[in-house]
This record gives structure tokens, C-alpha cells and sequence, in this order.
């Protein structure tokens, strides 16, 4: 870790890249989620969901094998496994015709994106710390926002001209680019004298040494809180409004902007994270968080739904307070937890992935013919993390009397 940390833009966006294939992946293919559920005869439109929250279902567990993995044989090496693994399940999706074996390929797809995914967050505490880290992830996932925002848009295009095999085609074209380019230009980042000797035990003492951490479990929770419910939207967004709402192909560009509010949160905090700090920023977007999906609950209860005009603007301003809190709450997990950034940066998105998926699948199951079940949840677990967050300000004001 450097002394005095300095910003390089080529390892900012490297890392970005490498946690894109895993946007890139899900977002692409929500235009294609019909077509698909048609192909492969589907008869519930909502077990068309699944294809994309089963994937994170592969990502949090994967996150488990690779990060501890990375603490012992290199961080550059999991990469390349984890690569190869998205491969195989890329290719098990284009050439099936049963939908269960598809919902397999994408759990593996998961399993296999998730080294990338785990690696860029271990390479970045190895890189740096404090809220400097919480800066440079702030700026890695302004860059990683940027492919949602277009994703969709992409999806839809590749769809005008060829089929949703397409997709998943491309993705693999992007990501061993992206993965050539991570071989020919980014070193090592765990030198040889600080890597833990492998044994299967490792998996066992990483997680008690995590458990010990108090705050790296209080943050990881609330990043299952908060993914839980933003992955819901994630999963009902065709859904709603290319039924709800019957908007058909204007989906990509509604999304794109939910997605730009993101972006421009994470961009915003990077500016402001030094001079205010990490805990505070997040704990103000957490308020935020909760004033606006309630107040939607209370002006929306009987179920009805809004115009799209106002139901986007709920939207961009519940997303603006999420791009204050996912860059942060990774940051103040990971803090304590430099020893173990491997293992940390996996039991971390583990726990937070795999609260995140039932989460997503309970809330989505009510989205049929109202949003308002989509408010609920952003309510219920905006509270929860309220909760976290309150015992975590009094248990710092006490340590610090």
C-alpha cells in the first residue's frame, strides 16, 4: 500500500472494466428477457426474472471460492480461472433450448464473473485505504455506471439485428478484451511475502477474523439491505415498463437515465468523500434513502400507479441516494479488513449478494400490476439500514469518549 497514494487513471478504469463484464452481462439482457422466456417456453412472465437475479446468486457464491483463493496464489491468476469459468457457462446459455439448464449457465456465469468482480475490490484495498480508497472506488464505480446506463440500449440494438444469443456472444468478445488488457498492462498487486499459505482452513479463519470486525459486518449487512432492494428494480425494470406502462423500446433510455442518477452520485461523492468522510456520506444517503421510498408509499398506497414522468423522478432521486452508498459501504467494510482484503472483499460481497437474491425474488414475486410493491421493499430495508447505521454512530461515539 502506498504512503502517499496517488491517483492512476489507467488502474481506475482497468478496474472498472474488469467489474463491467458483470454489468454488462445482466444489463444487457434485460431488453432480451421476453424473447428469451419465448424461446424457451416460459409460461410465467416472472420466472423470466430469475435470469437475472440468479446470476447473483453464482456471484455471491463465487466471491467465496475467489477471494480466499486470491489471497494465496495472487490476485492475477483468479482472474484468469474465474474468466475461463464465464466462458464455459456463455456457452451453455447460447446452445440450450430448456430454461432451468439456462438458469444454471447463468448461476455459473455468476460464478465465473466473480472473480473480476471480488479482484478489483481486493487490488483496490491492496492499492490504497482510508476514505482515499473510498474516493478511487467512488471513481470505479462512476466508470462501472457507465455501462448500465448504455447496456440496455446495446442489448436492444444487438437485438434489431440479430437474437439474444447475440448478446451473450458479445459479451464474451468485450470481456476477453478487457481480459487481455488486464494481462498485458496490471501487475501483481499481492507481493509474495504477503500472501497467506493455502490449506483449506483459511476459508474458516478469514470468516473469524471478519466476524471480529464489528464494523465490516455492520456494513456488510446494510450492502445486503441496499442490494436486495436496488436488485429488485434491477430485475422488474422491463417488466414495469414495458408492461406496466406499455413504453416498449423507450425501456433503455428510462433505464439509461436511473442508471446516469447513479453515476452522477458516485462521481459527487468522489468529490466530496476526503472532506466529509465515508461513514457521514452514507449515513445521510441512508436518510435520503428512506424519505423518498417512503413518502412514494404514502402518497402511492392505494397501489395505482403514477404517471412515468413522476414515478422516473422518484427513481432518479431513490438511485442518486444509492450512488452515495454502494462505493462507501464497500469502503468502510473493507477498512479494517487490509490483512484479509481477499477473503474480506469476499465474505463482504458474499453476505451481501446472497441476502440480496431471496430479497429480490420475495419483493419481485408481488410486482405484477403495481410498482408499489418495489417502494415497499426500498422502505423496509432503507429502515433496517437506518437501524445498522444509528448503532454504529453510538457504538463510535462511545469508543471515542
Amino acid at each position: 500500500m502506498q504512503n502517499k497514494p496517488t491517483f492512476k487513471i489507467e488502474f481506475v478504469v482497468l478496474m472498472a472494466s474488469l467489474m463491467s463484464i458483470v454489468a454488462l452481462s445482466i444489463d444487457a439482457l434485460l431488453p432480451a428477457l421476453p424473447e428469451i422466456g419465448q424461446d424457451l417456453n416460459v409460461l410465467k412472465v416472472s420466472d423470466n426474472q430469475k435470469l437475472i437475479t440468479m446470476i447473483f446468486l453464482g456471484l455471491g457464491f463465487g466471491q467465496l471460492i475467489f477471494g480466499p483463493l486470491s489471497d494465496s496464489f495472487g490476485r492475477k491468476p483468479m482472474v484468469y480461472f474465474g474468466f475461463t469459468i464465464f466462458v464455459i457457462a456463455s456457452i451453455v446459455c447460447v446452445t440450450t433450448d430448456n430454461f432451468n439448464v439456462m438458469i444454471a449457465g447463468r448461476i455459473f456465469q455468476g460464478i465465473g464473473l466473480s472473480s473480476p468482480r471480488t479482484i478489483a475490490i481486493a487490488m483496490t484495498r491492496d492499492t490504497y485505504s482510508g476514505d482515499f480508497m473510498a474516493k478511487i472506488l467512488s471513481i470505479i464505480v462512476m466508470f462501472f455506471i457507465l455501462v448500465p446506463i448504455v447496456a440496455p440500449t446495446f442489448g436492444q440494438l444487438l437485438l434489431d439485428f440479430f437474437d439474444w444469443k447475440a448478446i451473450f456472444n458479445v459479451n464474451l468478445i468485450i470481456g476477453l478484451l478487457i481480459v487481455l488488457w488486464f494481462w498485458k498492462r496490471q501487475p501483481e498487486t499481492l507481493e509474495a511475502k504477503n500472501r497467506i499459505k493455502f490449506s483449506p482452513s483459511i476459508f474458516i479463519t478469514g470468516t473469524v477474523e471478519f466476524l471480529k470486525h464489528k464494523e465490516a459486518v455492520a456494513f456488510t449487512l446494510v450492502s445486503g439491505f441496499i442490494t436486495g432492494s436496488f436488485m429488485v428494480y434491477l430485475s422488474t425494470s422491463q417488466q414495469i415498463f414495458q408492461e406496466q406502462y406499455q413504453l416498449g423500446e423507450l425501456f433503455p433510455y428510462i433505464f439509461a437515465s436511473t442508471a446516469f442518477s447513479v453515476g452522477f452520485a458516485t462521481f459527487t461523492n468522489s468529490r466530496l468523500v476526503i472532506r466529509f468522510g465515508s461513514f457521514n456520506i452514507a449515513y445521510f444517503a441512508t436518510i435520503a434513502y428512506v424519505i423518498v421510498s417512503v413518502l412514494y408509499v404514502v402518497l402511492f398506497h392505494t397501489g395505482n400507479n403514477p404517471s412515468v414522468h413522476v414515478l422516473v423522478t422518484f427513481f432518479l432521486l431513490q438511485f442518486f441516494a444509492v450512488g452515495f452508498l454502494f462505493g462507501n459501504l464497500r469502503s468502510l467494510a473493507m477498512e479494517p479488513l487490509g490483512h484479509i482484503a481477499g477473503i474480506g472483499a469476499a465474505i463482504n460481497g458474499f453476505v451481501s449478494t446472497v441476502m440480496a437474491v431471496p430479497i429480490a425474488n420475495y419483493i419481485g414475486s408481488f410486482v405484477k400490476t403495481s410498482v408499489l410493491p418495489l417502494f415497499i421493499g426500498f422502505s423496509i430495508f432503507g429502515v433496517l439500514s437506518m437501524v445498522v447505521f444509528l448503532w454504529m454512530k453510538r457504538r463510535r461515539k462511545l469508543l471515542n469518549d
